[in-house]
């Protein structure tokens, strides 16, 4: 499309004005239709940058491979430019509005000279949802349009919902390398050096500025930069909640259905939930998203949630047809392979993928590599990071309400994080206030190398830590103030803290998880109904030893274990949350949750 069929006369003035500044060698507004995706893709593969896979393989699919620089997304570089650095808060990184955007704005002059200027009108949400939110990204990187459509809804529908004068949110984006005149880059990926790398949002006006990076959500400013930061914003102005939460519809033997989302910090099993496939008879799971849901309440006083994106950008290393076969199948043919190893017969292969190496690949970065199982220091064929993007209609498990511009009603909200020991297999919120507490203090057992507190816990609220676009003890205080807002507490969804990751002391996994969490899900299900076993504890409410289906292979012993209240363990959380965690809001704290923190405690003493 010609920038001159844009009809909105501020985004056309927009766009030019940031022409004029990065100095494209030409402009090109994206409809989002196949042939302009296939051209973009012919276009890299001629250019070297794309590899085309085997079609017997993978029909439809190419493979990536990004500069070792570029292969994640950069949390250090990863700003929130409040007015006020308090509008940040403790979680995010904090720059001066101002003074970034006049740092930014030098960076762009001329940064696409020699490249195409791509404009990307884009919704997250059905186009026509009045819950849908519009974007504009413009960037220098074929790679990105192509992410872009797979992942949101592109093209004139876009444009034409947005008319004459309606709102978007501007994101600016440059991989931040002009080429000279007659200059390619090769096939080698353009990017600039990382203290040049630059992820902005500016919370009062709206705005994502992007500089620097080509990959992922540093680049697709959809995804965690508009559906999460700045949505958390909009949300918090307009009475809703934008988590990082996948939505499951579960059916039971009898029909009766049940929506559920689920929020958890990064490899704690998020994709594989929303795509489980049950081992109990009869009952039936269904993917709805897989990473983000907006949740604002329907007409009926009931909560809803809806997905917004139209594709998974999901880790590769670890999908096996095991692990998540839906996801296997969702990128079987069509898919962008971001950093996986490339076989001889022109297909992919990543550590976790379920079997040996077919022979000698060519790792992520573009090297011979042979498999050596015997060789443990032995560098990946596939970045740990390594990514696929997969349209979600190609799931085998999408749900037909996927894209409902109402979204779906919510009976239930999971939390969860991989914890070896104190935090057991599930337990309930009493309500939604207890809820929020527990989706505050979420934590993940991580490595020695990557300790942030004394503990060796990351905390990670409500899985959001590097998502929330202000202060997060503000968001907090949104969290419950939402709950608030019900015209029936009896209507708000139950709130669920889970933990597929429980070991014995000699480091032996206590319960299968993949497919066996089903048995879990069919508890919360009849909690919602009103028919679970359960039993009140100190901690919140749970299931008896007998409540839940047992896997093959966990003994009552092990149910035993995953089910009971470790006082001591918990009493050592609290200390932990009271000296190492809440502190760092201050003020900004809600003071419901400190005292929860203080019923918490006085309740584990008296179990004692």
């Amino acid at each position: 499309m010609n920038i001159n069929e844009i009809k909105h006369a501020g985004l056309k003035k927009w766009v030019e004005d940031f022409a004029a500044l990065t100095t494209p060698d030409k402009i090109y507004v994206c409809d989002g239709s196949k042939a302009e995706y296939d051209g973009l893709i012919d276009m890299m593969v001629e250019s070297g940058l794309a590899t085309r896979l085997n079609p017997e393989k993978k029909p439809g699919s190419v493979l990536f491979r990004s500069d070792p620089s570029d292969v994640a997304r950069v949390e250090k570089r990863t700003y929130i430019a409040s007015e006020k650095k308090e509008g940040a808060g403790p979680t995010n990184n904090w720059i001066e509005p101002h003074e970034l955007k006049k740092t930014m704005t030098e960076l762009y002059r001329g940064s696409m000279k020699g490249r195409t200027m791509y404009v990307i009108p884009f919704c997250m949400g059905p186009v026509g949802s009045e819950f849908a939110k519009v974007g504009v990204e413009i960037t220098d990187s074929e790679y990105v349009v192509c992410n872009m459509i797979i992942m949101t809804r592109v093209g004139k529908q876009v444009l034409e919902g947005l008319g004459k004068d309606g709102y978007f949110v501007p994101c600016y984006h440059s991989v931040g390398k002009p080429l000279a005149e007659g200059e390619s880059d090769h096939g080698i990926w353009p990017c600039a050096d990382m203290e040049h790398k630059y992820i902005a949002h500016f919370p009062e006006t709206r705005e994502i500025w992007s500089y620097g990076s080509g990959y992922g959500g540093n680049a697709l400013l959809g995804k965690k930069c508009l559906a999460l930061r700045i949505a958390t914003v909009l949300a918090r102005d307009e009475g809703w909640l934008a988590e990082h939460m996948l939505i499951l519809k579960l059916t039971n033997p009898e029909g009766k259905v049940r929506y559920i989302t689920a929020a958890f910090p990064s490899a704690c099993g998020k994709t594989n939930l929303a795509m489980l496939i049950p081992t109990i008879k009869d009952w039936k799971v269904e993917t709805l998203s897989d990473d983000i849901a907006w949740l604002r309440y329907g007409k009926d006083g009931r909560i809803y949630a809806m997905a917004v994106e139209t594709g998974f950008f999901g880790v590769a290393p670890g999908t096996s047809a095991q692990s998540n076969y839906n996801a296997l199948a969702a990128a079987s043919k069509n898919t962008i392979f971001t950093n996986v190893g490339l076989t001889e017969d022109g297909d992919v292969w990543w550590e976790g993928i379920g079997y040996d190496a077919p022979g000698p690949l060519t790792d992520w970065h573009g090297n011979k590599w042979v498999q050596d199982k015997g060789n443990k220091e032995q560098a990946p064929a596939a970045h740990p990071n390594s990514r696929f993007t997969a349209p979600a209609v190609q799931c085998p498990t999408l749900a037909k309400e996927w894209d409902d511009p109402k979204g779906v009603p919510v009976s239930a909200i999971l939390f969860g994080g991989r914890r070896p020991s104190t935090i057991p297999l599930v337990h309930m919120a009493r309500n939604w206030t207890h809820g929020t507490f527990l989706g505050s203090i979420v934590g993940s057992e991580v490595t020695a190398a990557t300790l942030d507190v004394a503990s060796g816990i990351r905390r990670d609220p409500m899985a959001m830590k590097p998502f929330i676009g202000y202060n997060a003890g503000d968001y907090f205080q949104h969290w419950l103030d939402v709950g608030k807002a019900a015209k029936d507490q009896s209507l708000l969804p139950k709130i669920f803290y889970v933990n597929w990751f429980r070991k014995t002391a000699d480091g032996k996994w206590l319960w299968p998880g993949y497919g066996d969490n089903s048995r879990v899900l069919k508890w919360i299900f009849e909690c919602c109904e009103g028919t679970a076993k359960t039993v009140d504890t100190p901690i919140g409410i749970m299931p008896t030893v007998d409540a839940i289906d047992r896997p093959e292979g966990v003994t009552e012993a092990d149910m035993k274990e995953l089910l009971s209240v470790d006082v001591d363990g918990w009493l050592k959380e609290c200390d932990d949350i009271r000296k190492n965690y809440y502190p760092q809001f201050g003020d900004h704290l809600p003071k419901e949750l400190s005292e929860l923190l203080d019923t918490l405690e006085a309740k584990l003493k008296a179990a004692k």
